[in-house]
């Protein structure tokens, strides 16, 4: 029973944290294909009322859902516009999550206003809450399926309360298209919509812990190159938009070869977590530390290249003055790194042009001895 629980403890912290970069990259590009199927949505919308129409619908329930249609087509290419937009807008898929689930329940409100059962019975219209829940899958965000879901049930429950509430009297409840509502079905549709707010969400849970593994330094739990290449570019156009620089800093531990041939890999392993968290304990909250592969390190800065300059030598001091020691009783050991450093837009307009810019002023680190921050060319 513990393990139970503490499985689900786990499951919602990390439905409810903040998905990692790689995570909202993905969820950027899902936005933009939850907008072009809401948009191809839209316009079966306009087909259903159209399609009532010849098979003998009601007039008047026929003009709501074209009219509703209309609304939709026109909102769903607004989303789209944004989708499409290079900025990214944090708050884009909950706005629209937010609409999916409101018109759903807008529609029928006023198909309810027509003929009671209509509002709660249409099984066509209620069907879109559940497309609004799937949706939210990619969008990559725990976060989001549980709001759209918790959202469609609320909704819906108030809708069901206020048909009841309105019902003068138990005929009003019948219908001959649209059959008798009972609470005993209300309450299999309300468990319908949670059951799928589960099933989303656990589609979401099994797809981040994957990225997870993916975006993530097995050794030192640093973010990896893959995480890299899909936070840099959110970076430059942030930067752009803001008028602001960045620095890219090349890092690598000196004679680290050594380290492994004299205390062995093991001890190289705990050498680097050991570097790792004297850098970590020192790096603020806008510096973002990489793990490439080996002893090869990657901070990114939101500075200009002489403040980041200052920064990096401060760290090189710091690990130098860290001794490491590789086991009990043995000697600490003193270890060092040199950098490169690349800035944004000077250097290079994109992450491969910074990395080659940094490591050419690297290799001039070690060359003219290590345990040094290069950021100009010679």
């Amino acid at each position: 029973m513990r393990e139970i629980g503490q499985k689900l403890g786990e499951f919602l912290k990390t439905l409810l944290a903040r998905p990692d970069e790689i995570m909202l990259e993905v969820g950027a590009g899902g936005e933009l294909v939850v907008a072009r199927l809401r948009a191809a949505l839209s316009l079966l919308i306009l087909i259903m009322p159209l399609a009532g129409m010849l098979v003998g619908s009601p007039i008047d329930e026929a003009l709501i859902g074209l009219g509703a249609a209309v609304f939709v087509i026109a909102v769903s290419q607004f989303w789209l516009a944004l989708a499409r937009s290079r900025q990214r807008y944090p708050w884009l898929p909950y706005a629209t999550g937010t609409y999916d689930i409101t018109t759903t329940t807008m529609v029928l409100a006023l198909l309810s206003m027509g003929e009671l059962p209509a509002g709660v019975n249409s099984m066509v219209v209620w069907g879109f809450y559940l497309i609004g829940i799937a949706m939210t899958a990619l969008r990559n965000d725990g976060r989001l399926v549980l709001y759209v879901g918790l959202l469609a049930i609320v909704q819906y429950a108030s809708l069901v309360w206020a048909v009841l509430a309105a019902a003068q009297s138990p005929e009003h409840l019948l219908s001959v298209e649209y059959g008798a509502v009972t609470m005993a079905n209300q309450i299999q549709r309300l468990m319908l919509l949670a059951l799928m707010t589960i099933i989303v969400s656990t589609v979401v849970y099994r797809m981040q812990r994957l990225v997870e593994m993916t975006g993530t330094d097995g050794l030192t739990q640093l973010p990896n190159r893959t995480w890299l290449l899909h936070r840099m570019p959110r970076l430059f156009d942030a930067a752009r938009h803001d008028g602001s620089t960045l620095t890219l800093a090349l890092i690598d531990i000196d004679y680290f070869k050594r380290i492994n041939d004299e205390v062995g890999h093991l001890a190289g392993d705990r050498a680097l977590r050991h570097v790792v968290a004297v850098m970590t304990g020192m790096i603020e909250p806008d510096e973002w530390l990489i793990r490439l592969g080996g002893e090869e390190f990657v901070l990114v800065l939101r500075k200009p290249v002489g403040s980041a300059w200052e920064r990096l030598d401060n760290l090189r001091r710091a690990v130098a003055e860290s001794r490491f020691v590789a086991e009990r009783g043995a000697e600490p050991q003193r270890i060092t790194f040199s950098a490169g450093l690349a800035g944004f837009p000077n250097d290079g307009a994109d992450t491969s042009a910074l990395l080659k810019r940094a490591d050419r002023r690297l290799q001039q680190a070690k060359r003219e001895g290590r345990n040094r921050v290069v950021a100009r060319d010679d």
